[in-house]
């Protein structure tokens, strides 16, 4: 059984976030599974740090971006999921190829979402490891949803 409410295409999901920072750092939906969400993210000079590896504000990019993205998924229309807090634990450092983000839900609850998000690079090995919590506002009179 799926937890999404809506389910749209992983092209149509990469296309709403072209214009923020997940578009400009190559970040795309690559797959909506029953109870899991997938990105992706190049690694190179857009995504380095200057040691020439993976910057870990990129990786909280992307695990934030998968993570609100599955969340935004899950809500009633109306709704509105903002992030409260992120960690994260950077655990091997990439060079260069694609990082793959998986969010898979720890808690969906009416007010708060808690998702788990791993990282890894192309050899699947893990890379980051992340937790995000979202506030679950409900509709309000006047904002379009």
């Amino acid at each position: 059984m799926s937890i999404w409410r809506v389910e749209p295409s992983p092209a149509e999901l990469t296309e709403r976030g072209r214009h923020s920072l997940a578009g400009h750092l190559g970040i795309r939906i690559t797959a909506v599974g029953a109870d899991f969400l997938q990105a992706t993210m190049p690694v190179g000079p857009r995504t380095h740090q200057p040691y020439g590896v993976l910057h870990g504000g990129a990786s909280v990019a992307l695990a934030e971006t998968a993570g609100s993205i599955a969340s935004m998924l899950c809500v009633g229309p109306g709704e509105t999921c903002l992030g409260q807090e992120i960690n994260a634990n950077h655990v091997r450092a990439v060079r260069e190829g694609l990082v793959t983000a998986t969010a898979r839900p720890f808690h969906l609850g009416r007010r708060s979402h808690v998702w788990h998000i791993e990282i890894r690079d192309e050899a699947e090995r893990l890379v980051c490891v992340s937790r995000l919590t979202l506030a679950i506002l409900p509709p309000r009179e006047g904002v379009p949803p």
